[in-house]
């Protein structure tokens, strides 16, 4: 191959593939939010690891009788598989954004979506276990509750019911909006500012 053949072959490549120095730079700034994002998470799976196996123990700190423990690890035990299906599939995004090295626009909007999915795969992971946190709460509140009255069985009004329906569904909804709230502020700001990077360079 001459000269004139290899003139003519750079000439037939893609311009869209050649990285200007501005463009790399800018690809390169989306990292700073990106090493945001690994922390917070690596945060997230160890802190949450942790709650989980002290949720264990709550039968035994709060002096459980015998025959609410099985109840309790029934339910425990349906809570932990949901746990561990979710912080796997977070693991695994964690190690993946730790290989990331980001050098052109394809990783950047790889990444990028991966990240979106991965929040909205956070957001599900939260609802899932809100009805747990809530079961949990209603059967620690109502062992407490009989405990202090020391009767075998309480009995409720239809306004205490109402009560205590009405209290649910708003913790619920709480946790819910915290959830959001939640991931938005350790994830979703990030996430936008990867976002800018992207708008960016399309202008260009």
């Amino acid at each position: 191959m001459d000269f004139n053949d290899i003139q003519n072959a750079w000439n037939n490549e893609k311009t869209e593939n050649v990285l200007l120095p501005d463009n790399l730079e800018k690809i390169h700034s989306a990292n700073t939010p990106l090493d945001k994002i690994r922390k917070n998470l690596k945060n997230e799976l160890i802190y949450q690891t942790i709650s989980v196996l002290l949720i264990a123990f709550t039968p035994y700190i709060f002096h459980f009788e015998q025959k609410f423990i099985m109840p309790f690890y029934l339910l425990f035990s349906m809570f932990t598989a949901v746990c561990v299906y979710y912080l796997v599939k977070l693991y695994l995004f964690y190690k993946r954004l730790n290989n990331i090295a980001l050098k052109t626009k394809d990783n950047l909007y790889e990444t990028y979506f991966d990240i979106r999915l991965n929040m909205e795969l956070y957001k599900t992971f939260g609802f899932a276990l809100t009805p747990f946190m809530v079961l949990f709460l209603v059967v620690f509140v109502y062992y407490q509750a009989l405990k202090s009255a020391n009767f075998s069985i309480l009995e409720f009004n239809n306004t205490e019911l109402i009560s205590i329906f009405s209290v649910v569904v708003f913790t619920m909804l709480f946790m819910g909006l915290m959830l959001e709230w939640w991931v938005h502020f350790f994830y979703g700001k990030y996430a936008k500012e990867i976002k800018k990077v992207i708008d960016e360079l399309k202008e260009e």
